[in-house]
Parts: C-alpha cells; structure tokens; sequence
C-alpha cells in the first residue's frame, strides 16, 4: 500500500515527516491501517524486529495527539530504551510535547500534565498510577513496547497490573501492545480485547544454520 493512500488518515504535519523516509507501507503497517489502528481499535502486533512496528505506534499516536483526543503514554521496559525513544520522537516529531519520566518512583511528576507524548518504563508508570496522576483521566492510547514481557517473572507482574488498572480506569482507552516474540499471541489478544496483526515479512532475510568447527552449513 502507498503511504499517499492514506494521507487523507493521518494529520497533515505528519505525513509530510513520513514521506521523506518511506514511499510504501510494510505489510505489518498496512495490516494495522486495515483493522483500526488509525480508529481507536487494541492492537497486538506481533512481526519480526525491523518490521515496521513503531511506525505502527507513531502513526496511532500522532493523530490522537495532533487531533486534541488526548494524551499518549509509550511504555518500554528498560530506561536506555525510554532514553532512546524520547530522543527518536522529540527529533522526528518537534511539534509534539514529548517528556521522558524514568526517575524517582516515589514522585507523581505533576509537571508531566504539561506533555502530550509520555514516555515511561513500566515501573515508573505503576508508579503514576498509584500516586494518582492528576492528567491520568487524558490518557487516550497507551503503547505497550515488547509486551511478550508480561511473561517475565520481574517485570511481567508489574506490567500485567499497570494494563489491568488501566483499563479498569479508562473505559475507552486504546492499547497497541508491539512484540517480535510472542509465543501465544491468540491468548494475549484476547485478553487485550485486541485485533491481533501477525506478519513474518522483515527487511533482511533471516538465514538459519548451524555452526562447527569453524563452518557454518545453512539448512
């Protein structure tokens, strides 16, 4: 699918972004435009690394945040990659109000009502949570990166709580939950109340073999 098919979906500053590093959808972005990403639908995406996943997550936050719905919180499970992705969207998208919040667990970060784009581990997010936020309520879409980490006996019970509030808080709150791995990804979906949006294409093809002695013979 070209990218201008769906220009008429998505606000207008951000096509404009968009075209400059891509021409035509991946099949996991075209997959995700077809079941409702761009229409308040749950999400899983479950494609390989490189796929084209965060675009899935960029397009659905932007038009939420560009069209006033309301905020967006991106939850990732490691603070390097909090770190990274708040550099990766402040760059790509400096129209948006993008904020990081990784630090002191035991702060509510008031300031944070100010932001549009949240960009937090779950931890820290749990931590929002149960110091009661005052901008909780304006949370339309949550981005779950590496979901299959609700498998994770140290992180995965965290998570799992921080998904469970959430919707038990947020009636019409929209999940995209993002994963390479997921080993039962029909059971997660339905527990998310999600589309599920699998796909095996990815940008280099993967070449299985076994390496000995020096040699590797591929299958």
């Amino acid at each position: 699918m070209k990218l201008s098919k769906i220009k008429s979906k998505i606000p207008e500053k951000v096509y404009n972004v968009i075209k400059k590093e891509i021409k035509e959808l991946r099949p996991c972005q075209y997959k995700s435009i077809k079941k409702g990403i761009l229409d308040g639908k749950n999400l899983l995406i479950c494609t390989p690394t490189a796929s084209g996943k965060t675009l899935c997550a960029e397009l659905a936050f932007t038009k939420i945040i560009l069209e006033k719905k309301g905020k967006v919180v991106y939850v990732v499970p490691l603070k390097a990659l909090a770190s990274e992705k708040f550099k990766d969207f402040k760059n790509k998208y400096p129209f948006i109000k993008t904020a990081l919040s990784i630090g002191d667990i035991d702060s509510a970060d008031p300031y944070l009502a100010d932001y549009d784009l949240i960009i937090a581990t779950s931890e820290k997010f749990d931590s929002l949570i149960r110091h009661r936020a005052v901008w909780l309520n304006d949370i339309a879409l949550v981005v779950i990166d590496e979901i299959h980490l609700l498998n994770d006996p140290g992180r995965g019970p965290t998570l799992e709580i921080v998904i469970t509030i959430l919707r038990k808080l947020l009636k019409n709150i929209q999940i995209l939950g993002l994963s390479a791995t997921i080993g039962n990804p029909k059971q997660l979906a339905e527990w998310l109340n999600a589309e599920l949006v699998e796909d095996n294409w990815r940008p280099v093809k993967l070449h299985k073999g076994i390496y000995l002695n020096g040699k590797i013979e591929f299958e």
